[in-house]
């Protein structure tokens, strides 16, 4: 029984919440939920229960989509990635999975299956991000060579936008490339994803794939998903196991990174890095005690970390921590720790206690 205090607290009614507000803004576009990365940490089959309104589901893995149709799901699923081996192919058509062609040996290895079902495909244009995806160029001849296959159904026309979220690049170059890439071709196009689905409204598409913005993450570095009208999805809430007092000139923690400045109160918080916290949150990075705002001190270790008690003065052994959610954004908090929202969800250890409220 693990009854240590950390807990990540699952909203599933501000998923849904968030989807609907992906839906409004999504016009007559279909919602392709991305859930890859367990659910960006809020639990695969958790999220696809509280999303169960979208209209299919995006994975990056065959093992998180045989676990989707295990639970009975009917929705399409992409898989992000497409296939690693040949071998997975049977299993793709089984499933009837939609995995995303990126490579030109992929058309002819689709060619060339054997299989006992035919699949629908996403074909991945690279227009400027240069991670998958095949040469504008080649496009065409490609579509061509999978609209031959006898195994292959449907073909759908992707790209990913680098930078929907920086305001002074945006998706106009990527977008004109795409256009480019695919005339004449009359497929379905999905091209948005968070950012681009709440800025560009142009981009919609046939299909968008709203991610981050699922579990009420703003993609934006200077909004939060309250300012966008989400609402946050995990609480990472613990609790203070010790209380320490520390006479000014004496260190907290390894190294110690942290010298009190004066004689302090500090809070022992059962929560580290072995649970997913960043290492490289420094001191300063906020947290709430007792609904309170403070601030971490030192470094965190593999299953602690210490906060300033100075502005809680009635905080004592038991008292409630939270290291983000309603109250904290997650955003805040990545950007104290040098880093994204994205990298805190997805990091949460399975040694965390999570549960659904």
């Amino acid at each position: 029984m693990n009854l240590r205090p950390l807990i990540a607290r699952i909203d599933t009614a501000a998923l849904a919440h968030n989807l609907a507000v992906a839906r409004r803004l999504a016009g007559r576009a279909r919602i392709l939920a991305v859930i890859k990365a367990n659910g960006y940490g809020h639990g695969l089959v958790r999220v696809a229960d509280a999303l169960r309104a979208a209209d299919g589901f995006a994975v990056l893995t065959l093992d998180e989509a045989a676990a989707l149709r295990a639970q009975g799901y009917t929705h399409p699923v992409v898989l992000l990635e497409g296939w690693f081996h040949p071998d997975e192919l049977p299993e793709i058509a089984r499933l009837r999975l939609r995995p995303v062609v990126h490579r030109e040996d992929q058309a002819e290895m689709l060619a060339r299956a054997r299989l006992d079902n035919r699949i629908d495909v996403l074909v991945k244009v690279d227009t400027g991000m240069h991670r998958l995806g095949l040469p504008p160029s080649r496009v065409k001849a490609v579509v061509e060579r999978l609209r031959a296959a006898p195994k292959v159904g449907g073909i759908t026309l992707m790209t990913h936008f680098a930078s929907a979220d920086e305001p002074t690049i945006g998706v106009a170059g990527q977008y004109a490339r795409f256009q480019a890439a695919c005339e004449g071709l009359n497929l379905p196009v999905t091209l948005a994803n968070s950012a681009a689905l709440l800025r560009y409204p142009e981009t919609l598409g046939d299909w968008v794939r709203p991610g981050i913005m699922l579990y009420g993450v703003s993609p934006f570095a200077a909004q939060t998903g309250e300012a966008l009208g989400l609402l946050p999805a995990m609480a990472l809430d613990s609790a203070l196991i010790a209380v320490q007092n520390v006479r000014k000139g004496e260190g907290v923690g390894y190294g110690p990174a942290f010298v009190a400045p004066r004689d302090l109160r500090v809070g022992v918080v059962a929560c580290g890095y072995a649970d997913g916290y960043p290492r490289h949150a420094g001191t300063g990075t906020p947290v709430l005690v007792d609904g309170r705002l403070t601030r971490t001190l030192g470094r965190v270790s593999m299953d602690m970390l210490a906060v300033d008690l100075s502005e809680v003065p009635g905080a004592h052994v038991g008292s409630p921590v939270r290291l983000w959610g309603p109250g904290l954004p997650v955003e805040q908090v990545a950007a104290a720790a040098g880093t994204i929202a994205y990298e805190l969800l997805t990091a949460i250890a399975p040694r965390v206690r999570v549960e659904a409220v």
